[in-house]
């Protein structure tokens, strides 16, 4: 894996990008941060978050814009490089394409050469992701099915993580190591 791989999950405007800033700059201790960005512009309010998201890093950090290709960005970063992928709910999206079916494509091949790029990097990687599945169930197919992928990317990324974080209301809460089975 990654020299040290932490996960920050929350709700909408739950203080994650903050907080995912601010661990990527301890982790960085004063070197390189590659801010990976997985938002495609294109309707105001998005458009928005996005120069809102610019303005609040720093300006000496390298942006890279992934869009659908996040394991392509993730190999771009130079070695040593603190990387803070902000955010992987935008990229899930992307990746299913409006189209249900596509949940075990994404799994088993997006998902798994992202997973593979963040193992290969030599640097701190940072993930900020959207926690979507403590609300209501969705009443369409594509609903329920983008609620169920981003679940288990979640399982996947958070298992293989050093730190894992959930926020709620600007607190950022750790989550613990999983329990052994067995036990």
């Amino acid at each position: 894996m990654s020299d040290y791989l932490v996960v920050i999950l929350g709700g909408t405007r739950s203080g994650k990008s903050r907080f995912g800033r601010k661990r990527a700059a301890e982790l960085a201790a004063g070197g390189p941060v590659a801010y990976v960005a997985t938002a495609v512009p294109g309707d105001p309010e998005l458009d928005e978050r996005i120069r809102r998201h610019r303005r609040d890093r720093p300006a000496e950090w390298q942006t890279i814009e992934a869009a659908h290709d996040l394991a392509a960005a993730i190999r771009d970063v130079a070695a040593g490089t603190t990387i803070l992928l902000d955010g992987l709910t935008l990229w899930a999206s992307l990746a299913l394409a409006d189209d249900p079916a596509r949940v075990d494509a994404v799994l088993d091949g997006d998902l798994a050469d992202v997973l593979a790029a963040i193992a290969d990097h030599d640097g701190p990687v940072v993930v900020v992701s959207d926690e979507i599945g403590l609300g209501m169930v969705p009443l369409d197919p594509l609903g329920r099915a983008f609620r169920d992928l981003l679940g288990i990317v979640h399982q996947r990324l958070v298992a293989r993580s050093d730190e894992a974080w959930l926020m709620v209301a600007g607190r950022a809460i750790a989550l613990p190591a999983p329990v052994e089975e067995g036990r």
